[in-house]
């Protein structure tokens, strides 16, 4: 048995897909609009129930929590909070401050305290991670190659924040960095008019990060968006990512010219 907390974006229907009908499972719904609520294994909960959380966990015999999709922070005056929930939800609030990432940490580490212990997000769908190599037919050129080191270096000079998994390079210059907002918001800050199939965007684990519950996540949409900016592509860095839409973005990044690039080390 295990408890798949469930946040949004389309990651967490692939992990259900394919679980289903193979392992016993709880789900812990915790998107906006309850989209899991027609599973009869679902439950539907605020992130301030912790002591729901822990007791459907526990009614279950469940032990183990794989965590995926996004948790954003929450409207704290207005969450719903049990007896546990006002007991944590200090905590919860002083994590918030480092970012969404920072919440799941947070709500894991209460989790262990109540001995349900965290499995990685990749642990049924190890597919959705890429490896290294190049995934276009367009490869990154010897310009692309210093932005893209370029960009790497801004996010490991970000020092504690773990939000800033994404830097924007555009002529040896930071265009943007990844802020509470996600990647979308840092995206649109890095359209241009005068550019078009130039600059990259990268999307790297930080060095303490928890990759259980925190790894760089990229799909068709981004795609689009790094499209919209005038960007040229994206890279990743090997088995510390999660791939979503593959075929479909392979195919629309080599229709525009755009490259897909994966890499192990921390530079080209």
């Amino acid at each position: 048995m295990i408890g798949l907390i469930f946040g949004e974006n389309d990651f967490p229907k692939q992990v259900l897909k394919k679980i289903k009908n193979k392992k016993k499972y709880i789900i812990i719904d915790l998107t906006k609009k309850k989209i899991f609520k027609k599973d009869k294994n679902s439950y539907s909960v605020s992130i301030g129930q912790f002591g729901k959380i822990i007791n459907i966990f526990k009614k279950n015999n469940c032990k183990k929590a794989l965590f995926a999709g996004s948790v954003k922070k929450p409207n704290f005056s207005r969450l719903r909070l049990d007896f546990k929930g006002i007991y944590y939800i200090p905590r919860i609030v002083k994590s918030s401050k480092l970012g969404d990432a920072a919440i799941l940490k947070e709500i894991i580490n209460i989790l262990k305290k109540e001995k349900i212990l965290t499995v990685s997000s990749l642990k049924f769908n190890p597919e959705l991670s890429l490896k290294k190599g190049n995934y276009s037919k367009i490869k990154p050129n010897k310009e692309d190659k210093v932005d893209i080191n370029k960009a790497i270096k801004a996010i490991n000079r970000s020092g504690k924040y773990t939000f800033v998994q994404g830097s924007v390079v555009r002529n040896k210059k930071v265009i943007a960095l990844e802020g509470k907002d996600g990647t979308q918001k840092m995206l649109k800050k890095s359209i241009s008019k005068k550019y078009r199939n130039k600059g990259v965007l990268v999307k790297f684990p930080k060095k303490k990060q928890d990759l259980r519950i925190d790894l760089p996540t990229v799909g068709f949409k981004t795609l689009t968006q790094c499209k919209q900016a005038g960007l040229k592509g994206v890279v990743l860095k090997s088995k510390k990512n999660i791939f979503l839409d593959k075929k479909k973005c392979i195919n629309f990044a080599n229709r525009n010219k755009m490259f897909i690039s994966v890499i192990w080390k921390k530079s080209f």
